[in-house]
């Protein structure tokens, strides 16, 4: 647990200052419109799908090293991103920006399917609940002061300056991160009963009460996804926000995600992963319609609550599913219950900011209120109602 919580701070590093807002500002500086920034922030959840023809080639592999290749492969091919401007004309800068992204999260998709199955063994399940919350807590509190300073940067250098500077940092990010994923402990494998893809997917495709959840849980990521991936798009072009204050406004969602760990991994305790997943809903359905009071109040301060609210509701459902998934399912099955999990909400997952980014797009022109607020009102209230009739029902 020791190693899980060291190698978790180089990753922090590199993933804060590589995604989220400085993402955004990124594919911005790269020539991008809403559109292809939905493209891009849909990719990772769609290459969860090729989790299923590699959950059952996993037993044949070993986990250690193979989690350790295949994440080293994502580290360096989306570090290597940055080197983008340096090395194209700028006519094909996205060109060659969404293959290498693509590739690089192909690889994180099949290593994430595997670090989740080694945790599991990693971390008993009587400390599981509250060790994440720990784990989690720590390394977000981290991420907090990583989106200070990279909005810090990015205000005192604009323009390209600032992201080969964020870039030299995230490179010795990525090497120091890659090993550290190397002093992992050498866990054997438990082997499934089953024998062959077919009769591998069968085994959570029958299970009535996870795909229940699961199901719901896909619709719920294509219905979020259509907003909250895109708060900085909207914050950056519409509300005219320097990069500094969306930092304001991230590490807020960041602070909050911490006190968010620790409270849910409490709860969790005493509790069970589906009851709590529930009570995650409103509160995030809440973050998306909290947009609306931008009509009657000052812009920082809506912003305030709605990234209060949205990382305490993220923070909580990313844990508790990852706790469901890991805890609720069968140990030597434990890979294809991942990987059918991630593959369902990973396509849901995908057409959620595509969808969001092309109705941007069809925005253009339109009034104020409904490019800057509207979507996300509109998307609120549909997670409202499905979160009073469906969610109950789909994970009791």
């Amino acid at each position: 647990m020791h190693i899980l919580t060291l190698e978790g701070i180089p990753a922090i590093i590199f993933q804060t200052l590589l995604g989220g807002q400085f993402l955004t500002g990124y594919l911005m500086y790269l020539g991008a419109t809403s559109s292809q920034i939905g493209l891009v922030l849909a990719i990772p959840t769609l290459a969860n799908v090729l989790q299923i023809p590699f959950a059952s080639f996993s037993h044949k592999l070993h986990r250690k090293w193979g989690f350790v290749t295949l994440a080293s492969l994502h580290r360096i091919c989306w570090a290597a991103t940055g080197l983008i401007p340096f090395l194209f004309p700028q006519e094909l800068w996205l060109a060659v920006y969404i293959p290498l992204y693509s590739l690089a999260f192909i690889a994180n998709a099949t290593s994430a399917m595997m670090w989740t199955s080694l945790v599991g063994d990693m971390v008993l399940p009587q400390v599981r609940a509250r060790y994440m919350g720990f784990r989690n807590m720590v390394l977000n509190a981290l991420g907090s002061l990583t989106l200070f300073a990279g909005g810090q940067i990015l205000d005192r250098y604009p323009g390209g300056q600032g992201y080969h500077i964020l870039f030299a940092i995230i490179g010795i990010m990525a090497v120091i991160n890659i090993f550290m994923f190397t002093t992992y402990p050498n866990l054997p494998l438990e082997q499934s009963a089953e024998r062959g893809l077919k009769s591998m997917v069968k085994l959570p495709l029958k299970d009535r009460s996870f795909m229940k959840a699961t199901l719901f849980l896909s619709l719920w990521v294509l219905l979020q996804g259509i907003v909250v991936p895109l708060y900085s798009f909207i914050m950056l072009n519409y509300l005219k926000l320097s990069q500094g204050q969306v930092s304001v406004m991230t590490i807020l969602q960041t602070l909050s995600m911490v006190v968010s760990f620790y409270a849910w991994g409490r709860w969790n305790m005493r509790h069970s992963n589906k009851t709590l997943l529930f009570w995650t809903l409103p509160i995030i359905a809440a973050s998306c319609l909290s947009w609306g009071l931008l009509a009657i109040l000052p812009t920082m301060l809506v912003l305030g609550v709605v990234h209060i609210l949205i990382g305490f509701g993220t923070g909580g459902y990313g844990q508790l599913v990852f706790n469901f998934i890991i805890g609720d399912t069968p140990k030597s099955e434990r890979p294809m219950f991942i990987a059918v999990y991630s593959a369902i909400t990973g396509v849901t997952g995908f057409i959620g900011p595509i969808l969001g980014g092309w109705i941007l797009k069809q925005l253009e022109g339109s009034p104020f209120w409904l490019q800057s607020y509207g979507v996300a009102v509109a998307a609120g209230a549909i997670l409202l109602a499905l979160t009073i009739t469906l969610a109950r029902k789909a994970l009791r």
